[in-house]
């Protein structure tokens, strides 16, 4: 797999440094697609931010401008979550994310965070953004709004908004940042663009992509940049080790086809570039980074990112679980945690050596659109 961002020859701005900035007209950012090498297996089995100190206030859940019915304040409603299968849910929208929103659920979650921004290369975005000119940012999906409060650190003159079905977020944050409870398959409102907007981990959630793509793409100001961080959620192995053998296997291949089943794509990833080139957008750029979960890689960067990957798949285990294999599929809240207690035992044992894709999709809004019509 090698160093993944020496794929892009270009300097990528790094988390808590001064952004670099686009390149000169008349010289586009090349479209590519990077491929990846495999990790290499072992013989035997096996922060991001700004240094600036910000002032901190309460985060401000609230709907944009005028109150609208598409985001909720903060109403008993929306905060009244229901319990299922031994996890609590979302109550705004029920049924609209398979995932619970409880306090491990937010802990996978920050895991997760932690294993992105690893795999790119400690960033927390690719988009070569100009630190001037970004006034407005939308996290979208912002789950614990981790990405969204260190974002607000690095660009502390820009408004960043991250909205989530859930009120999971940090009650003190930057003064520039704020959370709002939203439904991103919902119309879009409010009459102000955005500068950058990032949509990340959002795989099994989306019903419609092409057409969240178009909305990103509608909400964005000429010249503004989007940018997709996401993963494939089926294992696979380059070696064989892993197989239909194994438990995981089938495990991982009955949530996907139940996903499915519910039109939430659970490998959007792969179709990102696509998605985003049909939706209008230029200056596209496409990494893709084989992800190992569990350290059975050689050499210590691999190692370290799928020890970390490891982690993060246990702590979400029984969440992505139960709601899917009970509340779909019709099995005991005991038969659900029986086979996730198999394929975590699995997973720690490292009998196989399995991966997966992360994908970063970028791309630019034309100044003219006029031009690109």
């Amino acid at each position: 797999m090698g160093d993944d961002a020496s794929t892009n020859k270009r300097k990528r701005p790094s988390q808590g440094s001064q952004a670099t900035a686009s390149p000169p007209a008349g010289s586009p950012v090349a479209q590519k697609s990077s491929p990846a090498r495999s990790p290499v297996a072992q013989q035997t089995p096996g922060s991001a931010g700004s240094d600036d100190e910000a002032e901190i206030q309460p985060a401000i859940i609230e709907p944009e401008d005028d109150a609208s019915q598409y985001t909720a304040s903060l109403a008993s409603s929306v905060v009244d979550y229901p319990v299922e299968y031994g996890r609590r849910y979302h109550a705004f929208r029920p049924g609209a994310y398979f995932a619970p929103n409880d306090e491990l659920a937010s802990e996978h979650l920050d895991m997760a965070h932690v294993l992105i921004v690893k795999a790119i290369g400690s960033r927390l975005y690719l988009a070569p953004l100009e630190k001037s000119k970004v006034q407005r940012i939308m996290d979208i999906g912002t789950g614990t709004g981790i990405w969204a409060v260190e974002m607000g650190d690095i660009f502390p003159n820009a408004e960043v908004i991250g909205n989530d079905l859930s009120a999971i977020q940090p009650t003190w944050t930057p003064p520039n940042v704020k959370f709002e409870i939203d439904d991103v398959e919902s119309p879009w409102v409010g009459h102000q663009k955005y500068d950058y907007i990032m949509c990340r981990y959002m795989a099994g959630s989306i019903q419609d992509w092409p057409k969240l793509v178009e909305n990103i793409y509608a909400n964005l100001n000429p010249g503004g940049w989007a940018e997709f961080q996401d993963m494939t959620c089926e294992f696979y192995s380059d070696d064989g080790s892993y197989t239909e053998k194994n438990a995981t296997w089938g495990w991982n291949k009955t949530l996907a086809r139940t996903l499915e089943s519910l039109g939430r794509d659970p490998n959007p990833a792969p179709k990102l570039e696509g998605w985003v080139r049909d939706a209008g957008f230029e200056n596209i750029y496409h990494q893709k980074i084989k992800t190992p979960i569990g350290p059975w890689p050689k050499d210590p960067r691999h190692k370290d990112l799928g020890l970390v990957n490891l982690a993060q798949v246990l702590l979400g285990l029984e969440g992505f679980s139960m709601r899917l294999l009970c509340g779909v599929l019709g099995r005991t809240r005991e038969e659900a945690l029986l086979q996730v207690a198999t394929v975590r035992k699995e997973l720690k044992s490292g009998v196989f050596h399995a991966l997966f894709d992360h994908h970063v999709v970028y791309g630019q809004k034309p100044f003219d659109e006029e031009a690109h019509e």
